[in-house]
């Protein structure tokens, strides 16, 4: 009954427009729920049995056409209009079928024994509607047509030489319903009361105004429910539809195809677009500008400096180093990990209008690259959905709460500090010995042996010992402090790229990959439910 693949199709279209949701025309939305309800519920009713319902307008001998397939009289033609008012259900099914036509809100009905329907011609599994007219008066009659030519499983279109032309019939009901030629027939009645030449002439033209529907090589009968003529024909159609219990599953899997092929039209947007998104890397480099990494990362290089030069300078001169303000402080920014404390804010000066302005349209180029050939709708919601108000403030956090620098000096600075000490320590203690001989010498009091190194007294080579070890490590010290200061700008640059590619991503890629991922797995779940319709129609009969 279900068909293959029939429920997976509906599952797809279920979650294509649960995925589109708003992006979708409302009347796609509200008819793709309808038929999805309407395919879950039908296949739980009576699935061997196949409902056909007999369509017309007023005049065109439906209710007489019913009595003949029914073999009983069981609805009552007569000459006043509207001559049925509520549908009629003729029954000769073999399961339970009260659900179904409680479905299908269908009241009056008559069920068929071996001795009038099936016996007659009237196939087991087959529940007939006499249905009222699409052109009646009373509106409520055309809506009830309306709602069961929306559920019946196969529709007979019962039409007269008089009204087979009408524009209302064909643009309102069978234009619409072109994708379902496979479970309709047109059943061209009273033709006994034309010429043969004539029914020729009216099947040909019904067979060309057909197509021109869309319905292409749509089931035609000649009947007459007066004489008989073709109404064996017809039930022979009814039966192998009841037979192969298709209609009903043709029916519904049609009408997915119908809303499936719709939203198909609506998400492609009219041309193919690239599957993966654009490298961000034009975008981040925008941002890191906006967010004053170069600042960052110039300061990183002369706070890097400063701290070695401080360890490995001249101690007595280092008093003078100290004096001039970190960089990375009057950012508001320190060495080490930052801490929730300190990680909030900075003290960088705003990014200029031109900055901002540039990193604004790096945001719009990336967004549009990326949503190039989606739909308007999904164009429109991404750039109401990925904006760049707050981003300044998420690019500062960013950088506040990047570790810049290590909290400690490298070691070898450390180690040339100490070695900077030892030194100032031999000049300090041979300033004290000479001051020390100097005193004796002015006291006139007799001097003690001082010990001789190479050329020199020991007091005087500590002193100018002290003096060169300080100056070969101050510049040993001033070149390690270059050379740190730009690895860890070096590495600082990475940090920070890494921190502005996070804000990226989240403000900017993340949204938009969302709704790309969203598009896609929407458009493919609306592929799926449109099946073979997405590349040409079938045929199942």
């Amino acid at each position: 009954m279900s068909g293959p693949g029939l429920a997976e199709r509906t599952d797809a279209l279920a979650r294509c427009l649960q995925l589109a949701g708003d992006r979708l025309d409302g009347a796609v939305v509200a008819e793709g729920e309808r038929v999805v309800a309407q395919v879950r519920e039908r296949l739980a009713l009576a699935p061997a049995t196949t409902v056909a319902a007999l369509a017309g307008a007023t005049g065109s001998g439906k209710s007489s056409l019913f009595n003949a397939l029914a073999g009983a009289d069981l609805a009552r033609p007569g000459t006043l209009r509207p001559t049925t008012s509520r549908p009629l259900a003729a029954v000769a099914a073999d399961e339970d079928v009260h659900a179904l036509l409680d479905w299908l809100e269908v009241g009056d009905r008559r069920a068929l024994d071996h001795g009038t329907g099936a016996a007659r011609g009237l196939p087991t599994g087959l529940v007939l509607l006499d249905l009222p007219d699409h052109d009646s008066v009373v509106t409520e009659h055309r809506d009830t047509a309306e709602r069961l030519y929306a559920r019946a499983d196969l529709l007979v279109w019962v039409l007269d030489p008089q009204k087979y032309a009408d524009a209302v019939l064909h643009e309102r009901y069978l234009r619409p319903l072109a994708r379902h030629a496979d479970v309709m027939v047109l059943a061209l009645n009273q033709a006994d009361r034309l010429a043969a030449d004539d029914r020729t002439t009216w099947r040909e033209d019904v067979r060309r105004l057909a197509a021109r529907d869309g319905l292409g090589d749509v089931e035609t009968v000649l009947v007459s429910a007066r004489t008989g003529e073709g109404v064996a024909e017809l039930r022979a159609l009814l039966a192998r539809a009841a037979q192969r219990r298709r209609a009903a599953a043709d029916r519904l899997s049609a009408d997915v195809e119908d809303v499936a092929v719709r939203a198909v039209a609506a998400l492609d947007g009219g041309a193919e677009r690239r599957r993966d998104l654009p490298s961000p890397d034009a975008l981040v480099t925008a941002l890191e500008q906006a967010a004053g990494v170069p600042t960052v990362v110039d300061a990183v290089r002369r706070s890097a400096a400063r701290r070695v030069r401080a360890r490995t300078g001249w101690p007595p001169l280092r008093v003078l180093a100290r004096l001039r303000p970190d960089p990375l402080r009057r950012l508001h920014l320190r060495p080490g990990t930052p801490d929730a404390d300190t990680a909030d804010r900075t003290s960088l000066p705003p990014a200029g209008p031109q900055v901002q302005a540039h990193a604004a349209n790096a945001v719009r180029r990336w967004r549009d690259d990326a949503t190039a050939g989606l739909p308007d709708a999904w164009v429109l919601g991404v750039r109401d959905d990925v904006r760049t108000d707050g981003l300044g403030d998420a690019l500062d956090a960013a950088v506040a709460g990047t570790t810049l620098l290590p909290a400690r000096a490298p070691w070898w600075a450390r180690a040339l500090d100490v070695l900077q000490w030892v030194g100032v320590t031999a000049a300090v203690a041979g300033l004290l010995w000479l001051g020390v001989l100097a005193g004796l010498a002015y006291l006139r009091l007799p001097e003690p042996s001082t010990p001789q190194w190479g050329p020199l007294p020991a007091p005087t080579a500590l002193v100018l010992g002290g003096l060169v070890l300080g100056l070969v490590l101050a510049l040993l010290g001033a070149v390690g402090a270059w050379a740190e200061g730009r690895r860890q700008a070096a590495r600082a640059r990475r940090r920070l790229r890494t921190a502005v590619a996070g804000v990226a991503d989240a403000r900017v890629v993340a949204p938009v990959a969302a709704e790309v991922e969203r598009w896609t797995s929407a458009h493919d779940a609306a592929r799926r439910a449109a099946g073979a319709a997405a590349g040409g129609r079938r045929r199942r009969r």
